[in-house]
């Protein structure tokens, strides 16, 4: 999964691209999710703009840091209110929860409202 293959003296690092490419892929998903849902978003590059890459690791808070190293976007925030990572994201998705992890109100009708709403009627 990690790791260096090396031949005649030449080395060809390979962790690094596949954490490259996760990256990209969690990003469009995010981004893909939302702009589906048609909730507004900032683009915000780490990697071409030290200014967001310092605001970013400022701001996510430190429970929610990795143990080593700083912390991999995607990290989702609503203004500076720090949202969660690209995991959080996922799995709010996967529980109709997107719009209470983003900090929205739900539209009416959708599958989280409606999920919502049974979960009022209940209490």
């Amino acid at each position: 999964m990690g790791g260096s293959l090396q031949r005649r003296g030449k080395r060809l690092a390979f962790e690094d691209m596949f954490a490259f490419t996760r990256i990209k892929k969690q990003q469009q998903d995010v981004m893909g999710f939302l702009a589906a849902n048609k909730i507004e978003f900032e683009e915000c590059d780490i990697a071409a703009n030290e200014a967001n890459r310092k605001w970013m690791r400022e701001n996510v808070p430190e429970e929610s840091r990795p143990a080593t190293g700083n912390p991999l976007p995607p990290q989702i925030f609503n203004e500076a209110k720090y949202c969660g990572n690209y995991e959080a994201f996922f799995d709010a998705r996967e529980e109709n929860a997107v719009y209470a992890f983003l900090g929205l109100t739900a539209p009416p009708g959708s599958k989280e409202a409606e999920a919502q709403a049974k979960k009022e009627a209940q209490q």
